[in-house]
């Protein structure tokens, strides 16, 4: 079958200022809505010729337009597995971001292909610890004679080389909901852990989790010669935490809990473990993407949640439930500007494409980094 396309304008964020804006659901700068009134139809079409050949993964973050075609929704690792149990669709398309993508493709087939709607989807925090920046940070470690005692553990939200890294050096994968139970793990292998790539996550999950202390955490700037750090500092340091974060989540802020807290009696403050040590010490809740829905589906009626995470999903579950009052934690706008990449054109040319026979934007992790980002991904999937 053979669908014609046209080109059409790929908008990324709207426009647009509400200065009076205080809830969430209502923030200033609205997503456009599709460029094109057909692309939904198109978006439909095209999903009925492929059939079962065809598998849509919808992460949380992605807008509204492109989630109503999702088969599954979820966080990136849930998703990736739902994929890998899918043996019979060929093609798993991903909307999401790149690294996602590639965590599929190392957990699917060789015959499934994974697509990714926009090349340029990509993750800030994924971005900041490169293979060449890791393997540079190791030979520090080495030089400083801790490297041996040293056990990387990547969170999920990295590129498939730094998983394969730790794959190759002992190290495992963990996601926001297990961090503990992978730094415990890690613990029992080694004295010391070098957690990537996320800082805040590495050191919530140490300090509020764990009962290390925050002297016990140093961070390396992969940008500074030696980390920024001494070799002293190195080897008295139990959790060496890369010096990354998340783009969104690294927004909220102290006085943004304080904010919400003097102009809104009773407001419950539920968080994200990527956010900065002292937001999540002064939240009332923290946890991950999962817990976050978890926790407002199991609220009482007529309770009020500022929740401190991506706004598509803050909108989604404000209109969810609807018998709570579910708010964004900052007053002003904060999508995750790289997973709002995939929008409705791109999801409909991925989709007109396959249903033509062209498969486009295919993400592929070459054999070798696929066998040790595995290993990690393994080791994570053995924890208790």
């Amino acid at each position: 079958m053979v669908v014609t396309t046209t080109s059409l304008p790929l908008f990324v964020l709207g426009q647009g200022v509400d200065p009076h804006s205080e809830r969430g659901v209502d923030c200033p700068g609205e997503l456009p809505p599709a460029s094109d009134p057909e692309l939904v139809a198109r978006a439909r079409k095209a999903k009925e010729a492929l059939g079962d050949r065809l598998f849509v993964l919808g992460h949380h973050y992605q807008r509204d337009e492109v989630i109503q075609f999702a088969d599954v929704t979820g966080d990136s690792f849930k998703l990736a597995r739902e994929a890998a149990a899918r043996p019979e669709a060929e093609f798993i398309v991903f909307c999401g971001v790149h690294f996602m993508a590639e965590s599929a493709d190392i957990l699917t087939s060789d015959r499934q292909k994974v697509i990714l709607p926009d090349l340029a989807a990509g993750c800030s925090m994924a971005d900041m610890a490169t293979f060449d920046q890791v393997e540079e940070a190791w030979e520090v470690l080495e030089d400083a004679g801790i490297a041996g005692v040293t056990v990387p553990v990547t969170y999920m939200n990295s590129s498939a080389d730094i998983k394969a890294f730790c794959g190759r050096h002992g190290g495992a994968v963990c996601t926001s909901s297990n961090a503990k139970r992978a730094l415990d793990w890690a613990f029992e292998q080694g004295e010391k852990v070098l957690f990537l790539p996320d800082q805040h996550l590495g050191r919530n999950t140490a300090v509020l989790e764990m009962g290390l202390s925050l002297d016990d955490c140093v961070v390396y700037n992969p940008h500074r010669p030696n980390g920024g750090l001494t070799d002293e500092q190195l080897r008295n340091a139990k959790m060496i935490l890369w010096r990354g974060h998340c783009s969104v989540h690294g927004r909220f802020t102290a006085e943004n809990v304080d904010d919400v807290r003097a102009r809104v009696p009773g407001v419950n403050v539920l968080v994200h473990p990527e956010c900065r040590h002292e937001v999540v010490t002064k939240a009332d809740y923290v946890g991950s993407t999962e817990y976050i829905i978890k926790q407002l589906e199991a609220a009482p009626a007529g309770s009020t949640w500022a929740v401190g995470t991506e706004l598509n999903l803050v909108r989604r579950l404000g209109a969810m439930f609807p018998d709570k009052t579910v708010m964004f934690l900052e007053k002003t706008v904060c999508y995750c500007s790289t997973m709002n990449r995939i929008d409705l054109p791109h999801l409909v040319r991925s989709l007109e494409s396959l249903a033509a026979g062209q498969v486009v934007n295919q993400i592929t992790v070459d054999p070798e980094t696929t066998h040790w980002a595995k290993v990690a991904l393994d080791r994570m999937l053995a924890l208790p």
